[in-house]
């Protein structure tokens, strides 16, 4: 059996094809239409599309680890709609998942992508999540991703965001997340804004356990009249816990930015730092790169791709 032809246009817009898929589980979704699925042992995926939206519900076996990424495609291939995904994963005791999530909107106008996630990884289990968005060059995209993560005792939870391709348009991301014991919180933002784009980043995480260690860092280029705004929260509550905030954001022509990291530490045995910085391409680096044949706006694009690499 052929196909569905959308599913193809789907995979073809990330530069992946159906065969990629095999021996792996993964989902496509496009708009609020399922295109493809598929399980493996020790992984469970249960979809519901009664609603006005796709409920999305994951669980990891205790004790299994896979090699393979579980690959994940949430699109919508016309130029205009809403989608909606409420999504739930728990991650059994013991269990290891990565995802390779794609985002894609090639031909967005006027789409709206709305994302709510509860994610709860289980003792000493490892959960990550790599998201790479692919989006239109006019600007027509609003993704509004929410999710809240627990971590149980010893548990490690990594999350990765970046725009692979076309305008941001409009992102409102705000994560949560609160940690146990020795469990590990790495979250990392990568964004290149242009034009009008807006983009809004919340990410807060309470280390509450023994222990615990979280990272949270943004990388972000404005250029145009763009805009972003980041807020970074993170607050350790327990002996031996340790976390860092990182925030570089470069601004040029009539672009805003705005950081604000908020970091405390409510016991006398735990250990926060952050920094911040927010300017222009730095001139050095700008002089260097010119002086070795490279324009000025070449160069200023290749350091941006620097920080964002």
């Amino acid at each position: 059996m052929s196909a569905d032809p959308a599913l193809e246009k789907l995979l073809s817009s990330i530069n992946m094809h159906k065969h990629n898929l095999d021996g792996t589980a993964h989902l496509e979704i496009d708009g609020n239409r399922i295109l493809g699925s598929g399980s493996v042992p020790g992984f469970h995926l249960e979809t519901d599309t009664s609603g006005d939206g796709i409920l999305v519900r994951v669980r990891v076996e205790a004790g299994y680890r896979f090699e393979k990424p579980v690959h994940l495609c949430f699109g919508m291939l016309p130029e205009e709609g809403i989608q909606k995904i409420d999504m739930a994963v728990d991650v059994e005791e013991d269990a290891a998942v990565s995802f390779l999530a794609h985002c894609s909107f090639p031909n967005a106008v006027d789409v709206q992508h709305l994302m709510d996630a509860r994610l709860n990884v289980g003792p000493n289990a490892m959960y990550s999540y790599f998201e790479r968005h692919v989006h239109a060059e006019n600007g027509g995209t609003n993704v509004v991703p929410k999710s809240v993560i627990k971590l149980a005792e010893g548990a490690r939870f990594k999350t990765e965001f970046e725009l692979l391709k076309g305008r941001v348009g409009i992102l409102d991301m705000d994560y949560s997340a609160t940690a146990e014991a020795r469990s590990q919180l790495d979250m990392l933002a990568r964004i290149y804004a242009r034009e009008d784009d807006r983009v809004k980043i919340r990410e807060a995480a309470e280390l509450n356990g023994e222990g615990a260690t979280g990272v949270l860092v943004s990388h972000l280029a404005v250029r145009g009249d763009a805009s972003a705004e980041i807020y970074s929260d993170l607050s350790a509550n327990a002996p031996g816990c340790r976390g860092h905030v990182d925030c570089k954001e470069i601004v040029q022509d009539r672009g805003k930015a705005r950081a604000i990291p908020i970091v405390s530490v409510n016991h006398p045995l735990a250990h926060v730092t952050h920094e911040a910085a927010i300017g222009s391409v730095d001139s050095k680096q700008l002089q260097t790169l010119m002086a070795r044949g490279l324009d000025e706006e070449d160069a200023t694009d290749l350091i941006i791709q620097g920080l964002l690499s």
